[in-house]
This record gives structure tokens, C-alpha cells and sequence, in this order.
């Protein structure tokens, strides 16, 4: 785990935001290698999970090329005077433009080296990304990997999965929770980096109050523990490193049946 201290501006007044964050993540208990991949661009105060597909070792090529991607693409971007790959969107700020454009960018160097080796056609990775710019937290994302919000009055999940049960709780809003834990294509999802050559990518902005956790998993994690046991394992361990370690071994006691990642972001002021 590391700390930082950095001073922001809101409300009119100085405040300082703490951002202290734990991740890890576990091959689980039934995959013989781990294809999700987890980093922090430290600079920017980017928080990345990826979840790799593709078989054939793949998926942790395309999860690893994804972090890889965004990184290069912030660093670029730090001179004013770069260019970018994509045009800037005018309804949405500075801040949310960078950030979609670096996943872009990603999806488009991934699908490029897939297309470039017959080996790996059709690998891909999902992706979820935390964002902290002054008093704000900014989710984007693509795939099925979550982001949830902690704080002493619950949970909030702040991503939609793109999957096709997703597709279909929207088309039929009276689906019961029976008909969703049956749904026979529940884990096949409807986008990912690297599946086509361009990417819709989901962003939500939240403000962030003091206290606020952000839980980035892959859904090795979520597929396993309900959004209020991850709230409660949160919630009631003593530090952020335990908090991690609890979700993962409770994962992995409930079957352990996926790649594990998860990573645990807190902000104070």
C-alpha cells in the first residue's frame, strides 16, 4: 500500500485529499495462470483494473497492453503541444477527454496487435479506471470489470457491466434474481477492449466526500460476493490491506472460479 498527500481546491477553500490505496490480485482457484492485471499511473492518480480474455496466455497480454497503452498515452499528453489520435469531444471536459481517449487509444493498439499475430485474434480485455482530480472521482470503463463506492451508508456500484444479462435485465425489467442467476449467458459480455477497432467508452463523474472508498474489481471478485459483502468486508477490516486480502480469500472460498483482482482506493481530507 502507498500514501500520498496532495493539495486540491474546492468549495472555495484549501483542502488537502489523503489518497492511500491496496491492491493485489490471485490466480483464484481453479485457472492455472492470472490474464487480470491491476496499476497506478502515479502522476495522474489513475487506478486501472483489466481483466484479459483470450486463451493462450492472451488475455494478460491484452490486459497488460491496455495499462500499458493508457500510461504511454498520458505521458504524451502532458506536452500541450501533442496531438491526439481522436477528436476532441466538446461535451465533456478536459479531464474526461484525456481519459477516454487514453482507453481509445488502448482499444486500438490492442486490436492492432491482434490483427498483426494470427495467434492472438480475438483477445481482448475489460477495463475499469479510477480517476482523481481535485475533489472529484471520474469511473470509466469497459467491459464487465466494477467500480463501487463505499461509505458508511452502503454501497453504490457506479459501473453497469456490458454483458449480455445486462442487455437483457434492460429489455425485461420484471426479470426476477431466479431468472438472473440462471440466465445461461450471463458471463458473455458485449464489450471489451480490443474486440473491434473503435470502443464506446462509459465515464460517470462523482464528487468525493471524506471517507469515500472505491473498489475496483475484476469479476473474479464480483462474481462471488454480493455488492453488500464487499461493502461489509470493506467497511469492518482494520486497514485497506486486509480489506483486499479478506475480499480475495472469501472469493476464493466461494469457489475461486475465475482470476481474482481487486483494489481498494481511499481519499480523505
Amino acid at each position: 500500500m502507498r500514501y500520498q498527500l496532495r493539495e486540491i481546491a474546492g468549495h472555495g477553500v484549501r483542502l488537502f485529499v489523503r489518497v492511500r490505496y491496496a491492491a493485489k490480485t490471485d490466480v483464484g482457484m481453479k485457472r492455472t495462470h492470472n490474464e487480470d492485471y491491476f496499476s497506478l499511473i502515479e502522476d495522474e492518480q489513475l487506478f486501472l483494473v483489466a481483466d484479459g480474455m483470450g486463451g493462450h496466455a492472451c488475455g494478460e497480454v491484452a490486459s497488460k497492453l491496455a495499462s500499458d497503452a493508457i500510461a504511454e498515452f498520458y505521458r504524451h499528453s502532458r506536452n500541450v503541444d501533442a496531438t491526439w489520435p481522436y477528436r476532441y469531444d466538446h461535451d465533456l471536459s478536459y479531464v474526461e477527454n484525456r481519459l477516454v481517449t487514453a482507453i481509445r487509444s488502448a482499444n486500438a493498439r490492442i486490436y492492432a496487435h491482434a490483427q498483426s499475430n494470427p495467434a492472438r485474434r480475438g483477445m481482448g480485455t475489460t477495463l475499469v479506471g479510477c480517476l482523481i482530480v481535485s475533489n472529484f472521482a471520474y469511473i470509466a470503463h469497459v467491459g464487465d470489470s466494477r467500480c463501487y463506492r463505499v461509505r458508511a451508508s452502503g454501497v453504490e456500484l457506479l459501473t453497469r457491466d456490458h454483458s449480455l444479462l445486462e442487455d437483457y435485465k434492460e429489455a425485461r425489467p420484471d426479470m426476477t434474481e431466479a431468472e438472473a442467476k440462471n440466465f445461461p449467458h450471463k458471463n458473455v459480455i458485449t464489450r471489451a477492449l480490443g474486440m473491434r477497432e473503435t470502443v464506446t467508452v462509459d465515464l460517470v463523474k462523482v464528487e468525493v466526500s471524506d471517507g469515500d472508498r472505491f473498489v475496483l474489481c475484476s469479476d473474479g471478485l464480483s462474481g462471488h460476493l454480493s455488492n453488500d459483502r464487499i461493502a461489509e468486508l470493506v467497511q469492518q477490516s482494520p486497514d485497506l490491506e486486509t480489506a483486499v486480502d479478506r475480499m480475495i480469500d472469501e472469493a476464493n472460498q466461494a469457489g475461486g472460479t475465475d482470476n481474482i483482482t481487486t483494489m481498494v482506493v481511499e481519499c480523505r481530507y
